[in-house]
């Protein structure tokens, strides 16, 4: 689906509404926002949800939301001055592999669940409340 609409229209849309659900709790686990009145001269930052499905072991599928905010509608020097995600570079994976390879050495990896809600924002950023899962009195917080 390319909308909230279109999630809750569709023949599979209990299963995109679990998704959702499932990364709603994870959002509010992990306190990624509060919910305030928009301070006067700030601006709100809209999002959306994003669908995908994904093919696990057995031909199963996992039904995958996510809410996303529309960083293109940010303004550098309002928003943002300088913003970053920390991964690792391509070359710098090599090496290690061509060391792993080399020694003979055994190597593992795992993978962080929400792994970007763990940082914490230099920047106050306000963005709308999730469509669907706006509080109820406070939707226009």
């Amino acid at each position: 689906p390319e909308s909230f609409d279109e999630a809750m229209q569709i023949d599979a849309s209990k299963k995109w509404e679990q998704a959702m659900d499932e990364e709603h709790k994870s959002l509010m686990e992990n306190q990624t926002w509060d919910l305030v009145k928009l301070p006067k001269g700030k601006r709100e930052l809209q999002n959306k949800w994003v669908y995908k499905v994904k093919d696990k072991e057995g031909g199963k599928k996992k039904y995958k939301a996510q809410l996303v905010v529309k960083g293109f509608t940010q303004k550098q020097g309002i928003d943002f001055d300088e913003i970053f995600s920390p991964i690792v570079k391509m070359t710098s994976m090599r090496t290690v592999l061509g060391i792993v390879a080399a020694k003979d050495l055994h190597l593992e990896q795992l993978d962080v669940k929400t792994t970007f809600l763990h940082g914490d924002l230099e920047e106050e950023l306000y963005i709308q409340q999730p469509e669907g899962y706006e509080v109820k009195g406070k939707e226009e917080m």
